[in-house]
């Protein structure tokens, strides 16, 4: 594992490719460093059924085992606001995951059914620039998770070719403010951009 922490950095990778435990052993070798170091995890995911809030139970259990000296916010749409809160030299910032970030903005759920896809696309396109003007102005550590899901077949429905389609660009904007992004694939990290 790496020693060498840039200060913003994306993995990539599908559905159980092993991004987020990747990250966590970034954010355990964060620690490792100094005792002065902290970590605070930041998670988008919202429970909207039962397989979902079970899934988010046994993430919390397994970040409870591997690295109980983080600590976790839970917070689904302002990271800007929190990346500009906690933002210090001494502490890691763990972002899991845009991709639920993005789907929080773009997907009408119960208590905001209401609201038009305009709408929500104008408010996603405002936290959008937010949050890269804060990747950019941070003074610790940041680490983004994010999913690569572009690389099958072409979805048919509109909203879901909208979704892809912005996350493509999301995951784009962000690699390119970070200075490195690996991606990983069954497990095994590859270096996109820096070194790894």
């Amino acid at each position: 594992m790496q020693t060498t922490i840039p200060r913003t950095q994306l993995i990539l990778g599908g559905q159980k490719s092993g991004k987020s435990r990747f990250a966590e052993t970034i954010a355990a070798n964060w620690l490792g460093q100094s005792v002065e170091h902290e970590v605070l995890f930041i998670a988008t995911a919202q429970a909207y059924d039962s397989e979902m809030r079970q899934r988010i139970e046994r993430h919390q259990l397994d970040r409870k085992r591997n690295l109980p000296q983080i600590k976790t916010l839970e917070e689904p749409l302002l990271l800007a606001t929190m990346l500009q809160k906690n933002s210090a030299p001494h502490r890691l910032l763990l972002i899991d995951c845009l991709t639920l970030w993005l789907s929080n903005y773009l997907t009408p759920h119960e208590n905001d059914a209401d609201i038009d896809s305009q709408k929500r696309m104008t408010r996603y396109t405002a936290a959008h620039h937010d949050l890269l003007r804060e990747i950019h102005s941070g003074v610790g550590p940041l680490v983004l998770v994010s999913n690569e899901i572009s690389q099958g077949v072409i979805p048919m429905g509109q909203e879901t070719r909208q979704f892809v389609d912005q996350l493509g660009l999301l995951n784009q904007a962000v690699a390119k403010a970070c200075e490195r992004v690996t991606l990983i694939v069954a497990g095994c990290p590859i270096a996109i951009k820096g070194k790894l």
